[in-house]
């Protein structure tokens, strides 16, 4: 039975097994439908032209893995930013792992997207929010149809989260292959502010498949600076779809590391609807082999002095695959926006590849906008500079590429990830940097 039609017949056997309002069942239903009309993306849509997930599809998923909670702190301690006080919400093959967890009710809501969905007192939260700004597209509605699990944050008028909070989906390879469907709600009211973390992680090198939507609800003044690490194993493959309503004078940030996994698809989409909203995107990729990340960004300028920056840096080496689509919209009211997008990349093998379209449609006349890509290779005069200073050949190579990634780096605002970052993109380069960026 092909994955599609396994997702169809396993529907009405999940809905029995968990309990949920009418209007989550309507929503859930008429997601399956639209998945069930649609299907997987294929290269013949536009979005998704230079990928394919022919290749990630051909397994035999567990779509309800076993809910085996018995993975112990140290066994998972690797994958944490553990230097960071930070509240925690952690799943295991798609379940909640109390154990290892740190939520929170004391002045903010952080805890599960089961509870919010099946509790009445979310009920208004819930008919307000979920589902009101994802995608109808297939992938998100298949994400839709089985979403039950995942973060519920909700931050109060004036609240300025004391410390970050990070969200870690991990999957155990209890299956010989596992489909997780993770779906994050996130709200940010008037003038509060939150840090946010997420990374999905093997910790076997069976397949899995995650098609993950978060969305994210950032009101007047609220600031969200949003943090995503992607260095699983070549096994793993991630569909990260964001999408984020923005009002009046709010910032919202998030900055993409993708440093690993097989096939990794980002969607993410910002919706402007108010004035003096920012809106920043910010991506690191560096993969080698035969793995393939795709950046597939929008921002949708809706009314008018708003800004937005985009800024994504790859690195590719062997048969490494790599795709930015990035698209800004510019509607007729939104006079005097200021948008900026820049996808600049290194090929370090001539067996590399990267496919790059930014994109501006542009219906207002008082605006300021620009784009651009490059595609080229380590600068060959610096390279004889460093070499000619006794630097090895392998480290000043390190030192180009740093320097290379470091104006998305140097927009980290958590020292410890920072840190945490610039250690991991050390060991992709294979090297030891004595200095911090």
């Amino acid at each position: 039975m092909e994955l599609k039609e396994k997702l169809v017949s396993s529907f009405m056997a999940f809905e029995d097994t968990i309990d949920v309002n009418s209007s989550i069942h309507d929503i859930r239903t008429e997601a399956i439908k639209n998945f069930e009309a649609e299907g997987f993306p294929s290269k013949r849509l536009e979005d998704w032209k230079y990928t394919s997930l022919n290749s990630v599809l051909k397994h035999d998923y567990s779509v309800f893995p076993k809910s085996e909670n018995d993975i112990e702190f140290k066994d998972i301690k690797p994958y944490f930013s553990h230097d960071i006080d930070a509240y925690k919400i952690i799943f295991i093959d798609g379940k909640y792992a109390s154990h290892l967890s740190q939520t929170t009710h004391d002045g903010l809501d952080v805890c599960l997207m089961s509870a919010a969905l099946t509790k009445p007192k979310y009920k208004v939260i819930i008919d307000n929010y979920f589902n009101k700004i994802a995608s109808k597209n297939g992938i998100s509605s298949l994400n839709t149809a089985f979403s039950y699990e995942g973060a519920y944050i909700n931050i109060p008028k004036n609240k300025v989260v004391d410390k970050p909070i990070q969200i870690i989906h991990f999957s155990t390879g209890n299956e010989a292959a596992v489909m997780l469907q993770p779906r994050n709600l996130i709200i940010v009211n008037e003038n509060a502010h939150v840090q946010i973390i997420e990374r999905h992680q093997s910790l076997t090198d069976n397949p899995v498949l995650t098609n993950s939507v978060t969305e994210i609800f950032t009101n007047k003044r609220a600031i969200v600076d949003y943090y995503k690490i992607q260095n699983d194993r070549q096994s793993a493959s991630l569909i990260d779809s964001t999408f984020i309503n923005q009002k009046q004078e709010s910032l919202a940030k998030v900055h993409t590391f993708a440093l690993g996994g097989k096939l990794v698809r980002n969607n993410l989409e910002f919706y402007q609807n108010g004035e003096r909203i920012d809106s920043t995107m910010k991506g690191i990729t560096i993969i080698g082999d035969k793995q393939h990340v795709d950046h597939n960004t929008l921002v949708h300028h809706i009314e008018p002095n708003c800004e937005s920056h985009q800024d994504y840096k790859g690195i590719f080496d062997d048969k490494a695959t790599g795709v930015f689509n990035g698209k800004v919209v510019v509607e007729k009211l939104a006079q005097k926006t200021n948008a900026f997008q820049a996808n600049n990349n290194i090929l370090l093998s001539d067996k590399a590849t990267i496919n790059t379209k930014p994109q501006l449609e542009i219906f207002a006349d008082d605006v300021k906008c620009s784009h651009g890509c490059t595609i080229g290779q380590l600068d060959e005069s610096a390279m004889f500079y460093l070499r000619s200073r006794g630097i090895p050949e392998k480290e000043a190579k390190a030192l180009l590429m740093f320097a290379f990634s470091n104006t998305v780096l140097d927009s980290v605002k958590i020292p410890e990830l920072k840190d945490r970052i610039t250690k991991i993109i050390a060991e992709k380069l294979g090297v030891n940097i004595g200095f911090d960026l």
